[in-house]
């Protein structure tokens, strides 16, 4: 790999919604492992969700609205077009064929740390990118030993107590979300009626 080669960054998720500390670990990415850019990759099917997930056509357009003022955050939607389940190995496999001389640092926050011996093909996953890990203070879920014995770096995140979920039974309940999400965010989940019942 040449010593000018790119360094970008990848922050799969289901983005269900996406929200406010997404966005800070993606900024302290980019600034702690001085990523060129960071590609955004809403899942298409995540195989790892049992609950039903909100159409990737809403998913994008929140992560579209919410990346829009930094040109740095690109959103990809390498695994929104491909047919059957979302596997991080094969969207690593298809962007590495596409752009050769880039090194590819992939963004997860700890519980997907924590859970990454049961990812598909995760052995040959962590020898394609360098694992970025979001280290929450406080947050000591065990870890695989053959995980850890991988090279990795820990990004600080700053401490917000935000999750997708929450953010979920907020809107359900009629509460407010404006600080847990971004402005146009907010609007857009209150436009399209997300959220407001079960599946």
């Amino acid at each position: 790999m040449s010593l000018e080669s790119r360094r970008v960054g990848l922050f799969g998720g289901t983005f269900d919604p996406v929200h406010n500390a997404h966005l800070a670990l993606a900024h302290a990415a980019m600034q702690e492992l001085r990523l060129d850019s960071v590609r955004w990759i809403p899942a298409g099917q995540p195989w790892q969700k049992a609950r039903t997930i909100t159409d990737a056509v809403h998913r994008e357009a929140m992560v579209r609205l919410a990346t829009a003022g930094e040109p740095r955050f690109i959103v990809d939607r390498t695994e929104i077009e491909r047919q059957g389940p979302s596997y991080t190995l094969d969207t690593v496999k298809a962007l590495m064929a596409a752009e050769p001389d880039t090194q590819w640092f992939l963004i997860i926050g700890q519980d997907q740390y924590a859970g990454l011996h049961t990812w598909q093909g995760w052995q040959e996953l962590v020898g394609l990118v360098i694992l970025a890990v979001a280290n929450r203070p406080g947050d000591v879920r065990p870890v695989h030993p053959d995980v850890v014995r991988q090279r990795h770096r820990a990004v600080p995140l700053p401490m917000l107590d935000i999750s997708a979920s929450d953010i979920r039974r907020r809107v359900m309940a009629h509460e407010d979300i404006s600080a847990l999400v971004p402005p146009a965010v907010a609007q857009y989940i209150e436009s399209n009626g997300l959220y407001r019942v079960t599946s």
